[in-house]
């Protein structure tokens, strides 16, 4: 029986043509910037975004924490949606690493200008500075929803006011442009960073990108240093990111009608799904969930509580339209 596995669309393995490519790469040495294929990727991802510059690094965490640390000093105050992934799957690095405080605002992890504005610290002794305002755009525990980019205008245009820098986290920005049909560089603009992930959705085995102007790239660059995301010959990588962005961005319609179908599906075995997915991923309510679990994986198939009660289906690259059937035959046979 063939494994399905739904955890998360960071379980994507490279496809033989993105192996190929990742083989055939130019490389040389990153650190002294003369790695031909890691610069043309930064190239192509500044441009997509309409930023001046890029950066790859490791991961989407280092992309994170690497943005917020030259947005801010240690004591600083970081606004960001419920639930955000720079909050709760950072292993506490924005503290840790930068010192910062990150307070909550909004719900679902989407948020509104008015509370943006309340949100904000007074500017007095007594309160820690407000200095980044962070958007995470696809959501990671809300059901994958896509942070409307009228909204995302409105905050940035409170956030301004006060002075505040702004971040996107668009670990699954792509899915969002696939999803609406708004380009990245319009989800970008707003921001003074962005980051995104390859690894995901994209299905590159590893990387992420920082973009935003040249002078802020550059403090980024020496923060990547002092996290130890410094890397010589590594066009390997950034070869297969280059054939991601290249071939993969489209394809991601296939991944959210999967999810569409797998919460029909759901819906017909009498789960109650919440919310109606937008891009890739399926929330479903159980009410045994240990139970769920052990019935799932003795069947094959792999699917993570995402908090009590509450399942999180991704679909992804290496799962297909015969695969989420299959999968619903099996929850089918533990209903």
């Amino acid at each position: 029986m063939k494994t399905i596995d739904l955890r998360s669309d960071t379980v994507t393995r490279p496809t033989p043509a993105m192996r190929e490519a990742m083989v055939k790469a130019e490389v040389g040495d990153d650190v002294y910037f003369e790695d031909p294929t890691v610069n043309r990727l930064q190239a192509v991802a500044a441009e997509l975004l309409g930023k001046q510059a890029a950066l790859f690094v490791p991961s989407g965490t280092m992309a994170n924490q690497a943005a917020i640390a030259v947005h801010t000093r240690p004591g600083d105050v970081v606004l960001a949606g419920r639930n955000a992934h720079v909050l709760l799957y950072e292993g506490g690095a924005a503290s840790a690493l930068s010192g910062v405080q990150i307070k909550t605002i909004g719900c679902g992890g989407l948020f509104h200008a008015d509370e943006v504005r309340a949100a904000v610290h007074p500017d007095e002794q007594h309160h820690a500075p407000t200095t980044l305002l962070s958007v995470e755009n696809t959501h990671n525990v809300s059901g994958g929803v896509v942070f409307p980019l009228e909204q995302i205008r409105a905050a940035a245009e409170a956030a301004r006011e006060h002075g505040l820098a702004l971040h996107l986290d668009g670990a699954r920005l792509f899915n969002a442009v696939v999803a609406t049909g708004v380009s990245a560089r319009d989800w970008a603009e707003p921001f003074d960073t962005i980051a995104f992930c390859l690894s995901k959705g994209l299905g590159a085995p590893v990387g992420s990108l920082v973009c935003g102007d040249e002078a802020t790239i550059k403090r980024v660059h020496r923060m990547r240093k002092r996290l130890g995301g410094g890397m010589r010959q590594v066009g390997m990588l950034a070869a297969a990111g280059l054939h991601a962005l290249e071939h993969h961005v489209a394809r991601l319609a296939d991944d959210h009608a999967n999810a569409t179908r797998l919460a029909a599906g759901l819906r017909e075995l009498g789960f109650r799904v919440e919310p109606e997915p937008q891009t890739n991923m399926v929330f479903f309510h159980v009410d045994d969930e240990m139970a769920f679990l052990r019935a799932t994986r003795e069947r094959d198939l792999r699917i993570d509580p995402i908090r009590a009660h509450t399942f999180r289906a991704v679909t992804h690259l290496d799962v297909s339209a015969e695969d989420v059937e299959d999968a619903l035959e099996r929850i089918g046979q533990v209903v």
